[in-house]
């Protein structure tokens, strides 16, 4: 078992879901209970899975849950470019954002990789 708060990709993602909690904030209220709340169950979704992970015995559900963090991660970037598209986030926010989901995929990539080198061993 892994302690999930000593992983730098979780604390980037959870630093991620709080911008994404602020930035959602002034989204049209009609957009609460979809696009808003979609927004935000992928981004807790990213942290969460990370650290169910860490919670799991073996590399190989570690590894599946992190593959799971990854799939949420590139819901959040399509469903991203979808509310930058209907002109919910300042572009500040949408730029700032971007860039660290972008940053935090890659470290989940690599962490994947090493994962899975390890699994072999």
């Amino acid at each position: 078992m892994k302690d999930f708060r000593n992983l730098h990709v979780w604390e980037r993602s959870h630093r991620l879901t709080l911008a994404i909690y602020a930035a959602t904030l002034r989204f049209p209220r009609e957009e609460l209970y979809s696009l808003t709340n979609q927004i935000r169950r992928c981004a807790v979704s990213i942290s969460a899975n990370i650290a169910e992970g860490c919670g799991k015995t073996g590399n190989n559900e570690f590894q599946r849950f992190l593959q799971i963090a990854g799939g949420s991660a590139s819901e959040l970037d399509y469903e991203l470019l979808l509310a930058r598209d209907l002109g919910y986030p300042t572009q500040p926010d949408y730029s700032r954002i971007a860039d660290e989901l972008s940053q935090i995929r890659k470290m989940l990539s690599s962490l994947l990789q090493k994962v899975n080198v390890d699994r072999r061993i």
